[in-house]
């Protein structure tokens, strides 16, 4: 125990070596694998609808030009299961207008659900009370306003990144120089896209300085999690066989949107513990009463329960007197 006293008064003394132990034990506190497996649900419930929409598109793109079917057939389209079995066979090749009802319907549904979710972690990252939250109207209208900006950012941003480290799986040739700047420009849009996801999604005002630090760790994240599933699909999926890769590919989105779920909680903890001063924590804190707590230790309980008040006249008081 002495050991863990003097790691506990080093730490305390050297505030920026206390930062990562806030950060785990607040994601700890806050739920923050349940947060980001709720954004995990939504967001694997909305892409299969989304790629429904997008064959169907595409099977009214491609209808009648069997050129284009077969430059697509060679580009990383052609890898997925299933839909690379359509394209090889151009007379299957054609649009419907109820997958494309279906898919657009079951794309808003699961996408508002991203958003109601996104919301929810930042609003609890943030520690905003409940009274203090955006009504089921306004979040939705909210939540309509995220998935429409960040979505479509999101997807120019991917499609820069993937032309950037593999352009000639999608069927392109472009030079060493323009993919530098093609990955460094959708590095950028992706710190940009991030704070602004951040800041709109929660129901406080957050300045830049604020959000940037997070911003930049998920925009990082999301550029390595994009090669890998890039990667993933040209070495994996590609080479198993239709059924098994119809499992590698559910798998491997599910385990793809959990990490990223995952890092941008995180980088949403390490923003609101540096900006709430919630450093540093004592380190028994989690598993014990017999600790003295730190100050940032008493901010972070006192508010987590005032984040639960209802109404704005519900008075809420936190007290820390140790008994006799």
């Amino acid at each position: 125990m002495k050991a863990v006293e003097r790691l506990d008064e080093f730490q305390r003394r050297h505030k920026r070596l206390g930062v990562p132990i806030a950060v785990v034990y607040k994601y700890s506190e806050d739920q923050g694998g349940y947060l980001a497996a709720l954004i995990t649900y939504y967001g694997f419930l909305s892409l299969f609808p989304l790629l429904l929409l997008m064959s169907t598109i595409l099977n009214f793109v491609l209808h009648g030009d069997p050129a284009l079917q077969h430059r697509i057939l060679n580009s990383a389209l052609g890898q997925f299961p299933i839909v690379g079995d359509q394209l090889a066979n151009a007379h299957t090749v054609s649009g419907s207008g109820i997958g494309l009802a279906v898919g657009i319907l079951g794309t808003l549904y699961g996408g508002l659900g991203v958003a109601q979710a996104a919301q929810n972690a930042m609003n609890t990252i943030w520690r905003i009370p409940r009274n203090e939250r955006p009504n089921p109207i306004k979040s939705r209208a909210r939540s309509l306003l995220l998935l429409v900006v960040v979505g479509l950012s999101i997807l120019g941003t991917t499609v820069l990144a993937a032309l950037g480290t593999n352009d000639k799986a999608y069927g392109a040739s472009i030079d060493a120089g323009i993919k530098v700047l093609l990955l460094a420009g959708a590095f950028v849009v992706n710190v940009a896209v991030f704070t602004l996801a951040f800041r709109v999604a929660t129901a406080r005002s957050l300045t830049m300085r604020e959000t940037l630090p997070g911003a930049m760790a998920a925009a990082v994240a999301w550029q390595l999690l994009q090669w890998f599933g890039t990667a993933y699909i040209g070495h994996v999926v590609k080479h198993a066989s239709v059924t098994n890769g119809v499992f590698a590919l559910v798998l491997g989105l599910i385990a793809w949107i959990y990490l990223e779920s995952m890092i941008v909680v995180l980088a949403v903890e390490y923003n609101s513990v540096k900006s709430m001063q919630l450093y540093p924590r004592s380190l028994l804190t989690p598993f014990t009463d017999d600790v003295e707590l730190t100050k940032a230790d008493q901010t972070a309980y006192r508010d987590v329960a005032e984040a639960q008040r209802m109404k704005g006249f519900e008075q809420i008081d936190v007290d820390f007197t140790r008994p006799d």
